[in-house]
């Protein structure tokens, strides 16, 4: 006659150690942050909007992904939308933070949060190393030619004109002319930031990650027409 086995109640494995994941839990916290700083510093990072230079493409209150490596392998196109430091190379300083400050700021600017006195911009790159730009009455040139940039009425990302003037001037080697979508309202290479040295590039901003309804991939070019 076959005997039933008796049912085992479950628990622990054979040679399991009481308590093994409560103890194993503190190294995989630090494995986890790790790994998460390895991919801000080197791959990808979120980025908040902190103003409404970029409407309407970027709205304030918007997180941004960036590609911190596209730039190591190709250069910049005119179109790019880009994340860069300020040209006077201020921003947040870890030199006089502690431990748990830096872990704090690297898991808040992990998630787009903005860091006290962080300096960053976003932009989009319209001058390349070696053109020469020149702003009319609100119209941009590129070497003699004019830059067709369609307004957001009518499903491209310019916000609006407004009438300054600019140049023309030749853009420097390994520097490049960055503008706001929004253009009346941009403090851009026109005025107060001036050339982008390519060493200032933190990397692309490829799409709106927050909030979610928003959700949208980046990267609109803009396209040359004849002058006239």
């Amino acid at each position: 006659m076959r005997t039933e086995e008796a049912a085992v109640p479950p628990g622990p494995a054979p040679g399991a150690r009481p308590g093994g994941t409560l103890r194993e839990l503190p190294v995989l916290v630090v494995v986890a942050f790790v790994v998460a700083l390895l991919v801000k510093t080197f791959l990808l990072q979120a980025f908040y909007i902190p103003s409404s230079s970029m409407r309407p493409t970027l709205r304030i209150g918007d997180r941004v992904l960036v590609n911190k490596v596209i730039y190591h392998l190709s250069e910049p196109t005119r179109g790019d939308v880009v994340v860069f430091t300020a040209p006077d190379g201020t921003g947040a300083s870890a030199v006089d933070e502690s431990l748990l400050d830096r872990v704090l700021r690297t898991l808040s600017s992990g998630l787009g949060a903005p860091g006290p006195g962080e300096q960053d911009f976003i932009k989009r790159v319209m001058g390349l190393p070696g053109e020469r730009v020149e702003v009319r009455d609100g119209v941009l040139f590129v070497d003699g030619r004019r830059i067709r940039e369609v307004p957001a009425t009518r499903g491209g990302y310019l916000a609006a004109r407004d009438s300054s003037d600019f140049g023309p001037r030749v853009v420097p080697p390994g520097k490049y002319f960055m503008l706001g979508d929004n253009r009346p309202n941009s403090a851009d290479s026109r005025y107060t930031l001036g050339m982008i040295d390519e060493d200032q590039l933190i990397g692309q901003a490829f799409v709106v990650i927050w909030p979610v309804p928003d959700f949208q991939l980046l990267g609109l070019s803009p396209r040359p027409v004849s002058a006239r």
